[in-house]
């Protein structure tokens, strides 16, 4: 089945932006917190900054939006292109044997980060201001047991997230995952599915699931419509409209404060969650309705990011918080603040898309490897 490009783009791109978002929370916090006292800049430049659209760039909480809807959207993406249950099935089974072991490995080398004393996000956000949030990672002594136990077990429960912070979205990813497989095998081509789809979502709406639930029906209508959907890509301008009101909403601060003064003033009392769960649905409805759209993000640098997403997504955090932290330490006093983290996020970044690709190419083959066999194992070849 031929892939939707500019899907892998989006993916990329949500897995980008929880980067950067940690990259700014670590040493230009008030981007975040909008507070005059932990600005780093003449001026508070990052505070301004933080108010307007442009935000979005390192919004990490709704990146991770975007991102549950992209994955509701791809998961179930054969079954409703073939109708084929046994996809379904693969893809149930497969589920843990894909997240599972790219999380133990990284969980594994953070234990011996954090032996060895590598991580020095707690002293560099002393001089960061980031005490609100970069000082308290991976602030403990390591056990090998307890590592183990978050990365085959804890994450996937309760969303266990010690070593690497990241993983409380995996029960989303997971559970999520295992909750439209059963819906769009039980229901699928059921005519009166998308009631059980509107009460799935009235169930789930106040939680991360949601996201997944709005990305499956978006699949479903996607292949079931198409007449419609000609319909509503024949005018360019509407989906482009609804793609800038998407952005609008997702771009709205996640700090979740009055933005009185702003141009988010208009939206009234801060629903944060809602606004960036709504702008990531609308976001990508806007993509699936404009061919100039669908080019833009499916460009080959987000298509390579998407590639590499979830590598990128677990591996970025303890590259922030050993060498970043590291580089910050030995070079704020030589070359002043600025300086010094403008050349840093350009090392970071650098070194990150290297563990990113080197991760994708070896460690998340070997993982793929193992999915396969555990499917061969589970569910026997269909005859004929």
């Amino acid at each position: 089945m031929k892939k939707l490009a500019y899907i892998d783009g989006l993916k990329g791109l949500g897995a980008l932006m929880v980067y950067l978002s940690h990259f700014v929370f670590a040493f230009y916090y008030a981007a975040y917190s909008l507070q005059p006292e932990h600005a780093n800049t003449e001026g508070g430049i990052e505070i301004i900054l933080g108010k307007t659209p442009l935000n979005i760039l390192y919004n990490g909480n709704f990146a991770v939006r975007l991102f549950m809807v992209v994955s509701g959207f791809v998961l179930c993406l054969g079954y409703f292109k073939t109708r084929d249950k046994m996809k379904l099935k693969v893809g149930a089974v497969k589920r843990y044997f894909r997240l599972a072991p790219l999380i133990l490995i990284s969980n594994m080398l953070i234990v011996i980060l954090m032996y060895f004393g590598c991580y020095r996000n707690s002293e560099t956000a002393v001089f960061t201001k980031s005490l609100d949030w970069f000082y308290g990672f991976n602030h403990f002594t390591p056990r090998l047991s307890e590592a183990l136990y978050e990365s085959l077990i804890g994450c996937f429960v309760n969303g266990s997230n010690d070593y690497n912070g990241v993983l409380w979205t995996i029960p989303y990813l997971f559970w999520g995952a295992l909750i439209v497989y059963l819906a769009a095998y039980l229901l699928g081509e059921n005519s009166l599915r998308y009631i059980a789809y509107g009460v799935m979502l009235l169930v789930l709406l106040r939680t991360d699931f949601a996201g997944i639930i709005f990305g499956f029906i978006m699949c479903d209508l996607w292949y079931t419509l198409e007449k419609w959907l000609e319909r509503y890509s024949r005018y360019p301008v509407i989906p482009i409209l609804i793609f800038i009101l998407g952005c609008y909403l997702a771009s709205y601060p996640s700090i979740g404060i009055s933005m009185e003064g702003t141009i988010y003033a208009m939206l009234g009392t801060p629903k944060v969650i809602t606004y960036h769960l709504l702008g990531a649905v609308l976001i990508v409805a806007g993509i699936l309705g404009c061919n100039s759209l669908q080019k833009l993000f499916g460009c080959r640098p987000l298509q390579y990011l998407g590639k590499v997403s979830y590598s990128l997504y677990l591996w970025h955090f303890p590259v922030i918080a050993t060498f970043s932290s590291w580089f910050f330490g030995m070079f704020k006093g030589i070359l002043g603040y600025q300086i010094t983290v403008f050349i840093d996020f350009i090392l970071t970044t650098l070194l990150v898309l290297i563990i990113s690709r080197l991760s994708e190419k070896y460690l998340e083959t070997l993982g793929k490897y193992m999915e396969n066999r555990i499917v061969k194992l589970m569910i026997p070849k269909r005859i004929g």
